[in-house]
C-alpha cells in the first residue's frame, strides 16, 4: 500500500474492493472522468496529505527518467472545501525537498484556477498566489471544458501576466476547435492542454505551428477519457508531421494507469515513433519549460548525453 493510502486510511476510501476501484476508474467519456475526480479529490481532507502525494510524484517520475516535473495544483477544488491554500503549498514544497533530494527531480507548480468556480474564484485563487508566489510558474484552467469557455477569463489572464506567471489552458480537450481559438486569442497561452481538436481545424493547425504555440499532448489520457477512439486515432502524429512543437505528458497518472515510460512506448510502438523523434520531444519540452536559462542550459545537455548513449548502445 502507498503512502497515500496509508496517510488517508480505509476508512475514507468509499470502495469495497481493488476490482471495485478499477472498476469505477473505467472512465465511459470526460465527464465521467470529472465526476470520478470529484469523487477522490473529496477524500483529500488534510493539507499534509499533499507531500506523500508530491513525494511520490516525484518518486515515480524518477523511474521515468523525468529530469523535471511541472506540477498542476489545482488549489480551488481544495480551499473551496476549507483548506488552506498556505497550509497545502508548505506540504508540497516538503514534497519536492525531499523529492528532489532523494531521486534528485526538479519540480515547480502550475495553478489550475478551475474554470467551473467561476471568476471570482479565479481572482481569490490569484489573491492567493500573489500572498505566496515562491514555487509556482504559470496558470492554467481545466475542469468541464465544454460548459465553460475560456474565453470569460481574460481578465484573470492579464492579471496573472503581470504577476510574471506563464499562460497555460486546457482547451479542444473535450470542446471543438473554437475552445483553442479562444484560449489563444483571448487569454494569451504560450501553451494548450491537449489540444485534440486542432485536428477538425487547417487554419488553427497553421496558426500554432507559426506562432509557436505548443501543444501539451496526452495521447493515453484522451483514450482513457474517450475523447479519442484510439491511439491510433489521436491526431499527435499528424500534428507532430505538420511542424507543430508538441509534447508529451502523462495528464493524471494514477487516474489513468501510465507513465512517461508508457506514453513514449505508446508512440514508439503504436504510432511509429522514431527514437530521433521522440528526442525531439523531448528537446521541446525543455524549450518550453518554464525554467530559468541555467537550468533549461543543463537540462539541454543531460539530455544530449542521454541520447547519444542511447544511440551509441542501438549502434
Amino acid at each position: 500500500m502507498s503512502r497515500i493510502a496509508q496517510v488517508l486510511g480505509s476508512c475514507c476510501i468509499p470502495y469495497d474492493s481493488i476490482e471495485d476501484i478499477e472498476r469505477a476508474f473505467e472512465f465511459q467519456n470526460f465527464a465521467h472522468f470529472i465526476s470520478v475526480y470529484k469523487q477522490t479529490i473529496g477524500l483529500v481532507t488534510e493539507e499534509r496529505y499533499f507531500e506523500p502525494m508530491t513525494y511520490e510524484l516525484l518518486e515515480s517520475s524518477k523511474e521515468c527518467n523525468v529530469k523535471y516535473v511541472e506540477m498542476s495544483f489545482s488549489a480551488p477544488d481544495h480551499t473551496l472545501q476549507g483548506l488552506d491554500f498556505e497550509l497545502m503549498m508548505k506540504a508540497i514544497e516538503r514534497g519536492i525537498r525531499s523529492g528532489q533530494s532523494d531521486f534528485g527531480v526538479k519540480a515547480d507548480i502550475r495553478i489550475d484556477i478551475v474554470r467551473s468556480y467561476g471568476l471570482k474564484s479565479a481572482m481569490v485563487t490569484l489573491d492567493m498566489v500573489g500572498n505566496r508566489p515562491e514555487g509556482i510558474v504559470s496558470i492554467d484552467i481545466g475542469g468541464s471544458e465544454k460548459e465553460y469557455s475560456p474565453k470569460p477569463y481574460a481578465e484573470v489572464y492579464n492579471r496573472a501576466r503581470d504577476m510574471g506567471l506563464h499562460a497555460v489552458a486546457h482547451a479542444g480537450e473535450a470542446a471543438g476547435p473554437q475552445s483553442i481559438w479562444d484560449a489563444v486569442t483571448y487569454l494569451g497561452v504560450e501553451r494548450i492542454g491537449h489540444g485534440v481538436s486542432a485536428i477538425q481545424d487547417e487554419k488553427l493547425m497553421k496558426h500554432l505551428q507559426e506562432n509557436g504555440i505548443i501543444i501539451e499532448a496526452c495521447p493515453v489520457s484522451n483514450v482513457r477519457t474517450r475523447v479519442v477512439d484510439s491511439l491510433r486515432e489521436h491526431p499527435i502524429r499528424t500534428f507532430f508531421d505538420r511542424g507543430i512543437s508538441l509534447t508529451v505528458n502523462s495528464d493524471d497518472p494514477t487516474f489513468f494507469e501510465t507513465d512517461m515510460n508508457n506514453e513514449y512506448e505508446q508512440l514508439h510502438e503504436v504510432l511509429g515513433f522514431t527514437i530521433q523523434e521522440l528526442f525531439q520531444i523531448s528537446l521541446n519540452a525543455v524549450e518550453s519549460s518554464f525554467v530559468d536559462m541555467e537550468t533549461k542550459q543543463q537540462m539541454r545537455r543531460e539530455f544530449h548525453n542521454d541520447y547519444s548513449k542511447i544511440i551509441d548502445s542501438i549502434e
